[in-house]
């Protein structure tokens, strides 16, 4: 007996348009979980200023990539992120990427 497993995705996340901050925010989330900053904004957790090796002369410092509540907001409410502990506020829970926006990527991006 064979079983197949149908997967929905939402459909609707898929056809949404993004802003390039959007678009931004989202491969953000995609590099792994964001976590409250002060100040309003997302970032990775432990994340610091890191230095480029590749640099021939010298090493220039690559600043810490974040993301503002608003535009997390905006791709909560759309369904391509996720909260990942349901059990604190939504303010302050970590954010994941969903499957629906790991496919707007690779359709999109």
């Amino acid at each position: 007996m064979i079983t197949t497993a149908k997967t929905r995705t939402n459909t609707a996340a898929l056809e949404v348009t993004l802003t390039p901050t959007q678009i931004r925010g989202l491969k953000l989330a995609k590099d792994g979980d964001l976590y409250p900053q002060e100040g309003g904004k997302w970032t990775h957790f432990d994340a610091a200023v890191t230095y480029a090796k590749t640099d021939r002369f010298k090493e220039r410092p690559i600043k810490v990539k974040s993301l503002t509540t608003a535009t997390l907001e905006e791709l909560t409410d759309r369904g391509l992120l996720q909260a990942l502990n349901l059990e604190v506020a939504s303010e302050q829970s970590a954010r994941g990427i969903t499957m629906a926006g790991k496919m707007w990527l690779l359709k999109h991006k």
